[in-house]
């Protein structure tokens, strides 16, 4: 029997004998750094530091502002009321007369030189500019002089030459045509932001025309002959027309529609100075 082979220790490598192909050459080992392992959060966690492009980060969560229907009206929004306080009602109420509009707006009154005073006196303390054209200036130069603290916010022009006055929503204006028992038509009327106050002594043959155009008509004591004409034209009842002829100085019956309301004005202590007690006549 014949010795059995040896063979060499093993290696890991074919013997060079049995290769069929020559050695490779392996290159050395070389450990590389494990990459950093990110750790995986939880579906959720971690929303308020995850930044989002062009919106930065989440901001905390919180409830929508909500208002339940059935409590709305346990709300008192002052919608509507925002003006020139021209007096108060017979429940002592005051009343308001929203002068600057986004519309063109006309008031005719049929009063005394005082009440129209005194609405643009109150007018102008509110930041509007009041334009008053008149054939007796002398009348409303003291006024004039006194409203605004010497800026020019009320301003003196002959009849028919009011110069446009270029209103707008930041810089609103109420013209006073103060021009006697037959105004001739302005040559500046009524504009959105711009308002027209004309003022009628009494009730003229122009105050039809006025008071069908007008939005507003205020009326002060006049004559019984009178009075049984304007509740005509107004469509007032027999005893509220009745009453125009006893009304005492400063109170007004102002009529928009179908509304009407009796309104008592009182002069602050600075307009009774100015101006004097409230009077009919002038």
């Amino acid at each position: 029997m014949s010795t059995p082979q040896q063979f060499p220790p093993s290696t890991g490598q074919f013997p060079e004998q049995f290769s069929p192909h020559p050695p490779r050459q392996v290159a050395p080992h070389v450990p590389r750094h494990p990459s950093p392992q990110v750790p995986q959060e939880a579906p959720g966690a971690g929303q308020r530091g995850r930044a989002r492009f062009g919106f930065g980060l989440v901001g905390p969560r919180r409830r929508r502002h909500a208002f339940p229907v059935e409590s709305l009206d346990s709300l008192g929004l002052p919608v509507g009321d925002d003006g020139v306080v021209i007096g108060v009602d017979p429940e002592n109420r005051p009343s308001v007369l929203g002068i600057n509009r986004s519309e063109p707006y006309d008031v005719t009154l049929i009063g005394g030189l005082w009440t129209a005073q005194v609405l643009a006196l109150r007018t102008a303390a509110t930041g509007t500019r009041v334009a008053v054209e008149t054939g007796r200036a002398a009348a409303w130069t003291a006024l004039v002089q006194a409203a605004g603290g010497g800026l020019p916010c009320v301003t003196l022009h002959d009849v028919g030459r009011v110069p446009p006055q270029g209103a707008s929503a930041g810089s609103p204006v109420l013209v006073v045509r103060d021009c006697g028992m037959r105004p001739p038509r302005g040559r500046v009327v009524s504009a959105p932001w711009q308002s027209v106050v004309t003022l009628l002594p009494y009730l003229s043959p122009a105050a039809p025309r006025l008071m069908e155009k007008s939005s507003l008509v205020g009326v002060q004591r006049v004559s019984p002959d009178e009075a049984a004409r304007i509740g005509w034209l107004l469509k007032l009842p027999r005893s509220e027309s009745q009453t125009l002829s006893t009304l005492a100085d400063g109170v007004t019956l102002w009529v928009s529609g179908g509304d009407r309301r009796f309104v008592m004005t009182q002069p602050t202590d600075a307009e009774a100075g100015l101006l004097g007690a409230a009077r009919r006549m002038d």
